[in-house]
């Protein structure tokens, strides 16, 4: 059997992805025993390592461990689904960044650490064999319309952008303040 090149790269990334996807079932599927008695009560903040620390952290609050655990499932099945893997890879990747992150700065287990580095770089690797409709995604972000317009009007389109901007920041201040 010949298999044309772009047959052989989407094996390769079906296959990596399915490595990614299965990481993030057992990782978010995982978040429901993860933390479980992971809080240690009887030591203080000073005596605890950083991985006891963000393990007793987790371990406060279950719904926020869940919706992290829900996140990363929904990040693998938005991979396996060839329509939408690159927003799956977005998703995930902003949830592995930040575990990388809390790996390295509270000394969790090198594993971890290097487990989840592999997906980040797996990841890395889908959205290279997509360049083009990563590029093209980018580019459609980025493309400015340039519509001819007087100045004045610009001008006043600033000065009430900016009105609007002062009244949502008083908003925002009544809306955010203690009491």
């Amino acid at each position: 059997m010949n298999l044309t090149k772009k047959e052989k790269i989407d094996i390769v990334e079906n296959a990596i992805s399915w490595i990614v996807v299965l990481a993030m079932f057992i990782y978010g599927g995982g978040k429901i025993v993860q933390f479980q008695d992971a809080v240690s009560l009887d030591k203080t903040v000073a005596e605890m390592t950083g991985m006891q620390l963000m393990w007793a952290f987790y371990g406060y609050s279950k719904a926020f461990v869940m919706t992290l655990g829900i996140l990363e499932v929904f990040g693998g099945i938005l991979i396996l689904i060839k329509k939408t893997r690159l927003i799956g890879c977005l998703l995930t990747s902003s949830i592995l960044i930040n575990v990388i992150l809390q790996d390295i700065f509270y000394g969790v287990h090198v594993g971890a650490l290097k487990a989840a580095i592999l997906y980040q770089l797996l990841i890395f690797v889908i959205l290279w064999l997509n360049k083009d409709k990563v590029i093209a995604g980018v580019k459609s972000l980025l493309i400015f319309d340039k519509i001819q317009q007087p100045k004045s009007r610009y001008f006043i389109k600033l000065v009430v952008a900016f009105c609007l901007f002062f009244v949502l920041r008083i908003v925002e201040y009544y809306l955010t303040m203690k009491g």
